[in-house]
């Protein structure tokens, strides 16, 4: 049997890994700026520079036609805008695989081949996982600020402001991502789009049934006219009063979420742990096949325990 590693020897292995990373992130993405000629230096950048600099642009330009043949593009261009994330597609692939390539050597110094493509796979699943977050805080956020958008509506139509007119001043008056969300609906209009429409697909992208509820109410009054101030009152109202009971549930399982999150994370962390201290104390489990059979039954049990949890915890208001 050869001896493990000291942990000096990994923990000198992961900085390496990480620096050469970031060194060839920082030439890719911070390239060099060109010196004058007045000073005796050269006015172009260095071979290894612009070759890291083709390179980057080729691998994007590749994964770019590959997203396009595969009519990928509009799906990730579309999750990476419901998550507040300003990425081109191609950029966003090509970082997910260098994070795979990153977390595949890590796991390979220091477990070997099995640990570092399950840290390989994982990547992408994590960066799933945080796309999903944020797109839920972003929506979050978006139906907190929701009853002062329909009071900005509603002061600028008292104003004498046309419609398209207060939704523009609230666009700039309001804070992300409503005032992106409100950008998007003034421009789509100037582009000849119906106005309804945009506030149904605004509704549709922020999954908000209250906004969905403002865009009937402004659908039924170009319909049928009347004021349409007090309606707005009337809905920011009943908006204000679903929230307050929607914040007093979520007080109320925040407890049993917790719990969940600490379940669900104290193997790994046990795990994690138990690699960092005594590193060949799990390698029984990944030298005979009842250890990988004893694995695939925890991850089951896992997956199992915590669809249940999230059952549990989870209520529909």
């Amino acid at each position: 049997m050869t001896p493990e590693p000291p942990i000096t020897q990994l923990l000198l292995g992961i900085i390496a890994c990480f620096a050469a990373i970031a060194s060839a992130i920082f030439l890719v993405i911070i390239p060099r700026k060109p010196r004058n000629t007045l000073n005796r230096t050269r006015t172009t950048a260095t071979p290894s520079s612009v070759q890291l600099t083709q390179l980057a642009s080729l691998t994007t330009g590749v994964v770019d036609s590959l997203l396009k043949s595969r009519n990928l593009m509009a799906g990730i261009a579309g999750k990476l805008e419901d998550a507040g994330l300003k990425l081109r597609p191609a950029d966003f692939v090509v970082l997910t695989g260098v994070g795979a390539v990153l977390a595949a050597c890590v796991g390979l110094i220091l477990s070997g081949p099995f640990i570092g493509i399950m840290f390989a796979v994982s990547v992408p699943v994590l960066v799933k996982v945080g796309l999903g977050l944020l797109t839920a805080r972003r929506r979050k956020q978006f139906a907190d600020q929701l009853d002062d958008t329909l009071q900005l509506l509603a002061g600028g139509l008292r104003a004498g402001h046309s419609l398209l007119r207060a939704i523009d001043a609230v666009s700039v008056d309001s804070e992300s991502p409503t005032t992106e969300e409100f950008t998007r609906i003034i421009n789509e209009t100037r582009l000849g789009r119906d106005l309804g429409e945009a506030l149904d697909d605004a509704a549709l992208r922020m999954q908000s049934e209250d906004f969905s509820w403002v865009a009937q109410a402004i659908a039924i009054h170009r319909e049928v006219g009347g004021n349409l101030a007090t309606v707005l009152d009337q809905v920011g109202q009943t908006i204000r009063e679903r929230n307050q009971i929607r914040r007093q549930v979520e007080s109320l399982s925040a407890e049993g979420k917790l719990s969940a999150y600490i379940l669900m994370g104290l193997p790994f962390a046990m795990a994690g742990i138990l690699m960092v201290v005594s590193p060949g104390y799990m390698n029984p489990l990944f030298q005979n096949t009842i250890g990988y059979f004893i694995m695939g039954v925890s991850a089951v049990l896992l997956l199992v325990g915590g669809l249940w949890m999230k059952k549990v915890v989870s209520f529909k208001f």
